[in-house]
């Protein structure tokens, strides 16, 4: 499981990397295109953003706190994703997807002093993104229902096996 898991963080980073220079290359000189439309209704487009901040543009030009702050989280990630292997596949693929967004957005700071972004819905006035924060996005969704529905009825039955049986 633990090597499925270094290979699955290592594919979700190239895959966020690719896109990204995909972006940069494409995307970048044009700086927005329709993708996705029903009719005249936009749903999603492509557009190249620089975000130098964190979720919804904060902390714009904190870089340094930003790669050291993410860093630090990266490192903690690593370690529970591999202590919770024992525990549940469920919350150790969670803190995964974590990871390699992470990873895939640091990657950018430290590069380019930057993250590169490209996804925007249209549909509803909503940030522009990219792989790593759909990546990080689902990962905190996993571990929220992780820890609100799977953990509490995990350590029910925990208890009730470790009760002593009366003969």
């Amino acid at each position: 499981m633990a090597i499925m898991l270094i290979i699955s963080v290592a594919v979700l980073v190239a895959a966020d990397q690719l896109v990204k220079y995909w972006a940069v290359n494409t995307l970048q000189p044009v700086g927005s295109m329709d993708f996705i439309n029903i009719g005249r209704l936009d749903i999603l487009d492509l557009t190249y953003l620089e975000n130098d901040g964190a979720i919804f543009g904060s902390m714009s030009g904190q870089r340094w706190f930003l790669i050291g702050f993410t860093a630090i989280i990266i490192a903690l990630g690593i370690v529970a994703m591999f202590m919770a292997i024992k525990k549940s596949k469920f919350f150790s693929i969670s803190i995964m997807l974590f990871v390699a967004g992470g990873i895939g957005n640091i990657i950018d700071r430290i590069r380019l002093g930057y993250v590169v972004d490209m996804f925007e819905i249209k549909l509803f006035d909503f940030a522009i993104f990219n792989v790593a924060d759909i990546c990080v996005t689902c990962a905190f969704v996993m571990i929220f229902a992780y820890i609100l529905f799977i953990e509490p009825k995990a350590g029910k039955a925990e208890k009730s096996a470790e009760a002593p049986k009366n003969e």
